[in-house]
């Protein structure tokens, strides 16, 4: 439960057709792995107290009444657990047949949730047996347990957990138009449950995966999706016991199909509560009319058994990759390549240091004007070798401007920035921060000038990382007429690098840029040690991989401290230990708090993910806004 984490668990006991002191047996011992296993919410398999394919069998009184019994059974099994427990039956009410999810904790029944849409097709004619339970709002008692409600508005919440809000649906009602979760989730529910019993048959699997993908993003929810598999009739069809967890559009953990057993993940509900913050458009207008039941677990640490990405702005596997880096080159090139037109801009001046960022933008550069056509002679590549300038980078710069055949003007610093030295009485043998932002700013003036010359643009190179660290010299490589790199952080932009040398670039030019990603990442402002980088950011600044990490937890979630903390430790085991984790997220925080002044005044540049820091859209944060909270909380760990 700490952290807003809950451990839930999709159950399929092996089941024999019509025989319920065996179904729940197998139930009953599944409800033990589960609680033994630190799970709080476990869903079994609709109509799993009978079995659903029991056919005709279900208006045989000896059947229901062998199902309450079970029922019964369980509920009194529940009382040696910890957690909530959904199991399905076929309940008689007032002669008429429904088919129920039912809500088991600690000894009570908290109620019943008739399934709304009976299929009627095939072999799933449920509506020759049971009623919708649409229009089933009441109160009922079963064997001495009293006023019970039986209704599709009803919902169940953790007392002690209140952001832990449960709603329940029934195998079909989620393949129909409008399922009763949507209902569930506008009320509240930050967990959906599903008790189902989902045929196989040849590509269903896979729209079924889709189907709670997309639902759990829509509803911006934790999905748990149980069906039933063996020992169900298979006379006409065969039931593969497929189950899913999913969480807002990512699958958490699935079955093989074909297996019995439990499948279990955490579910974040102060995710789903930070997603839900942050969308404007999400709708929360049902609450009055549903009925709210609540229960008690335990509060405890919930272990974490899923996976936390180390690296959540790169794309996590190799098919996806190509997809995704060529999206991200098209958005930025026409980003850009709007920007030349509107502008009527003839040139784009970049300035190249062999670095990864200026590789990146030039990479764009080129695809932008690619897609208008224009000659890549009209992009006007500067080198500006300084001070801490190194033969390695300059060498770079100078192939990789040459391999994609932009024009090249090489514009040392040096005199220009000793003068301004002498201009404002500044000694050079100090080498202060005063020092090193002369460099940059000359060479934004540079940059800034043969723009005019050449009637051009200054494309921006700095990345997101960059920007959330305040790593740029103010109106130095912080400024630009347009920043095709603003939104990529650094990891990404050397994902992207990598991609374009390994998939898009020839044999001279790939060995070029796997060389700039074998470079320590540095502003060379200071001057070589040996001939080589004496000035390395992550040295200064920590880890980047690690920043990016902080970054996309704190603006895309708003967790709190101690949380990115507990996930860096699991994310980041083995390579990186506690108290280096902690000291660079104090750094983290308290520059991103303190450099807020550079990001409110950003140029323009496109969003390509779900995190950005553009002042005018994602992050409209004070300039002068204190750490503190954040900063204390850290202090306590």
């Amino acid at each position: 439960m700490k952290d807003g984490y809950i451990k839930v668990a999709a159950a399929t006991p092996s089941v024999k057709v019509a025989d319920c002191e065996y179904n729940v047996k197998s139930i009953k011992k599944l409800m033990k792995e589960a609680s033994d296993k630190g799970v709080k919410v476990t869903v079994f398999p609709e109509l799993c107290i009978t079995a659903y394919s029991c056919g005709e069998l279900f208006l045989q009184e000896r059947l229901l009444e062998a199902a309450r019994r079970g029922l019964l059974d369980i509920v009194k099994e529940s009382k040696k657990y910890d957690g909530i427990f959904f199991v399905g039956l076929p309940l008689d009410v007032k002669g008429a047949l429904l088919n129920v999810a039912c809500a088991v904790s600690c000894g009570e029944i908290l109620g019943f949730i008739p399934k709304t849409y009976l299929p009627t097709y095939g072999e799933f004619y449920e509506a020759r047996h049971f009623v919708s339970g649409r229009d089933y709002d009441m109160w009922i008692d079963v064997e001495g347990h009293k006023d019970i409600p039986l209704t599709t508005k009803l919902i169940f919440k953790a007392t002690n957990m209140p952001k832990l809000v449960i709603g329940a649906e029934i195998c079909e009602d989620l393949w129909t138009m409008c399922p009763p979760s949507t209902d569930a989730a506008k009320a509240g529910a930050t967990l959906i449950v599903n008790l189902s019993a989902s045929d196989a048959i040849t590509g269903k699997s896979a729209y079924r995966r889709e189907l709670i993908k997309n639902q759990s993003a829509r509803l911006m929810a934790g999905y748990v999706y149980a069906s039933a598999g063996e020992g169900e009739s298979t006379m006409d069809v065969v039931y593969s016991g497929h189950n899913l967890i999913a969480e807002n559009g990512t699958i958490l953990k699935e079955s093989k199909q074909f297996t019995t057993g439990l499948i279990i993940s955490e579910i974040d509900v102060d995710k789903m509560t930070a997603e839900r913050r942050r969308i404007n458009t999400y709708e929360n207008d049902k609450e009055d009319f549903y009925t709210v039941r609540e229960f008690l677990i335990k509060d405890e640490e919930t272990s974490l058994t899923r996976y936390i990405d180390p690296a959540p702005f790169v794309p996590s596997s190799d098919t996806e990759r190509k997809v995704r880096c060529e999206e991200i080159f098209d958005i930025q090139a026409n980003g850009l390549k709007k920007r030349l037109e509107h502008t009527n801009s003839k040139t784009a001046v970049i300035g190249i240091s062999g670095g990864l960022d200026s590789t990146l933008a030039l990479l764009v550069t080129v695809r932008a004007f690619d897609l208008i056509k224009k000659p890549h002679k009209d992009i006007i590549a500067v080198t500006m070798p300084g001070f801490g300038t190194t033969d390695r980078t300059y060498e770079n710069a100078l192939a990789l401007v040459r391999g994609l055949d932009a024009t090249l003007l090489e514009i040392s610093i040096k005199d220009s920035v000793n003068q301004h030295f002498k201009d404002i009485g500044h000694d050079p043998a100090v080498h202060d921060v005063t020092y090193e932002n002369c460099q940059a700013r000359e060479r934004t003036q540079i940059l800034m000038d043969l723009s005019n010359k050449y009637l051009g643009m200054v494309i921006g190179t700095g990345d997101m990382s960059e920007l959330a660290l305040g790593w740029a010299t103010y109106n130095g490589d912080h400024m630009s007429m347009y920043a095709v790199n603003t939104s990529i952080p650094k990891t990404l932009v050397r994902h992207l690098v990598r991609y374009y040398a390994d998939e898009l670039a020839d044999k001279k030019l790939s060995k070029v840029l796997l060389d700039v990603l074998d470079t320590p990442v540095s502003p060379e402002l200071l001057p070589p040690e040996n001939g080589k980088i004496a000035q390395k950011t992550e040295e200064l600044v920590g880890p980047y991989e690690l920043h990016d990490f902080f970054m996309y937890y704190v603006l895309r979630y708003g967790f709190m401290p101690k949380k990115i903390y507990r996930l860096a430790k699991i994310a980041f085991e083995g390579k990186y230990s506690e108290e280096v984790i902690l000291k660079w997220m104090k750094v983290f925080y308290r520059r991103f708090f303190g450099q807020q002044f550079k990001r409110s005044c950003l140029p323009d540049g496109p969003k390509v993910g779900s995190v950005a820091v553009s002042p005018r859209g994602d992050l409209r944060m004070p300039s002068d806004a204190s750490a503190s909270l954040w900063l204390n909380e850290l202090e306590d760990i």
